[in-house]
C-alpha cells in the first residue's frame, strides 16, 4: 500500500544523514517568513542555473523549440526567471509539507471551485488535470484542504526522501498512488474523490501518442483517456499560478471537459497537449522545463 507507513529509525545509517541534514535545513525555512522563503528560493534558484549544467542545456533546448520568436535575451531572461521559479518551488515543497495549514487558506485564492463541485456532485470523481508546474506542490496542498483529494507520487531513490516526502503529504490527503497505480486511482474516483492527475511529461512506452505541443510532436500518455473511460469521472483543469507580487498564488478550476474522453485517443492526447500550452503560455517561466518533454524528437536534444 502506497499509504503505508516505513519506520523513521530504519534511516539512521550514516548514507542517510546528508539527507536527513536537508530535511532539516527544509524544515527550518518552512518556519521563516514567506516573504523570505520566496527570496531565498529564488536565490537558489539562481545559483542552480550556474551549477546544474545539464538541466540548464535541457531547459535552455525546450525554451529555443517552444519560444522561436523570442530573440537570445528575452530567452536568457525567460531562462533565469525560471530557474528562481524552480528555487522557489522547492521552498514551496518545504512549506506544504511543515507549514502551518491556517496559512494556506491566506495565501491561496481559489477561482472556479464550482466547477469542482458540479462534478464531484455527479458522485463518480473527479481528475484533477494538472500541469508540471513549479508550483504544483504548494497548490495541491492549498486545494487540498477545500475537497476530498488524493494524490500520486513516483518512486524515488532515496527511500528516507520518498518517506517523508508520503508522510508529509498524507497530512493533506487521505490516499497516495504511485505512479502508474491504475487500479488505485480507479478505486478513488469510485469513492467520488478527486485525484490529481498530470500526463503531460514525455511518455515513451506503451499507450502513448506523439502528438503537438508548441507546435512539435511530443511523445504523449493516452492513459487520461482510458481512465475516464472507465471511471465516469470529469475532468476538471487545473492551474496553480504564483502571483507576480509575491503575495501569494491564484489557483484556477476550469470547467469540467465536455465529451471527454472521445473515441479517438490520439485526438484526445492532442487536445490535452493543446490545455497544457495554453496554461504554459500564461506563465511560462512557472512550468517546468527542466524535463525533456521533447525526447526522441530528432533535433531537440541532439547536442547533449
Amino acid at each position: 500500500m502506497a499509504d503505508k507507513r516505513i519506520s523513521l529509525w530504519s534511516f539512521w545509517a550514516p548514507r542517510y544523514w546528508p539527507v536527513w541534514l536537508g530535511l532539516g535545513a527544509m524544515r527550518l525555512g518552512a518556519a521563516l517568513p514567506f516573504a523570505w522563503q520566496q527570496r531565498i528560493g529564488a536565490a537558489i534558484g539562481r545559483l542552480a542555473l550556474r551549477l546544474i549544467g545539464r538541466r540548464r542545456d535541457i531547459a535552455r533546448d525546450n525554451l529555443a523549440a517552444c519560444f522561436p520568436n523570442l530573440s537570445d535575451d528575452e530567452r536568457r531572461e525567460l531562462l533565469q526567471s525560471h530557474f528562481e521559479s524552480v528555487g522557489k518551488g522547492l521552498m514551496e515543497i518545504a512549506y506544504g509539507w511543515w507549514g502551518r495549514p491556517g496559512d494556506f487558506a491566506r495565501l491561496g485564492r481559489v477561482h472556479g471551485l464550482e466547477h469542482m463541485t458540479d462534478a464531484l456532485a455527479q458522485g463518480r470523481g473527479a481528475v484533477l488535470l494538472a500541469g508540471h508546474f513549479t508550483t504544483i506542490e504548494i497548490g495541491g496542498t492549498i486545494l487540498a484542504h477545500l475537497i476530498p483529494m488524493d494524490a500520486m507520487y513516483r518512486r524515488f531513490e532515496n527511500p528516507l526522501f520518498e518517506e517523508v516526502m508520503r508522510r508529509n503529504r498524507l497530512r493533506h490527503v487521505d490516499k497516495m498512488h504511485q505512479r502508474g497505480d491504475f487500479r488505485g486511482m480507479l478505486r478513488s474516483l469510485k469513492a467520488n474523490r478527486a485525484v490529481l492527475y498530470m500526463p503531460d511529461q514525455a511518455y515513451v512506452r506503451s499507450n502513448s501518442v506523439s502528438v503537438p505541443f508548441f507546435g512539435i510532436d511530443a511523445p504523449t500518455s493516452t492513459g487520461t483517456s482510458r481512465l475516464v473511460a472507465r471511471s465516469g469521472a470529469r475532468v476538471v483543469p487545473f492551474l496553480p499560478i504564483r502571483r507576480s507580487d509575491g503575495s501569494g498564488y491564484d489557483l484556477h478550476l476550469f470547467q469540467a471537459l465536455d465529451n471527454f474522453p472521445s473515441d479517438d485517443e490520439t485526438a484526445d492526447a492532442a487536445r490535452l497537449n493543446a490545455l497544457f500550452e495554453e496554461q504554459a503560455r500564461r506563465a511560462p517561466e512557472q512550468y517546468l522545463w527542466v524535463h525533456r518533454r521533447f525526447k526522441g524528437v530528432a533535433g531537440i536534444y541532439d547536442k547533449r
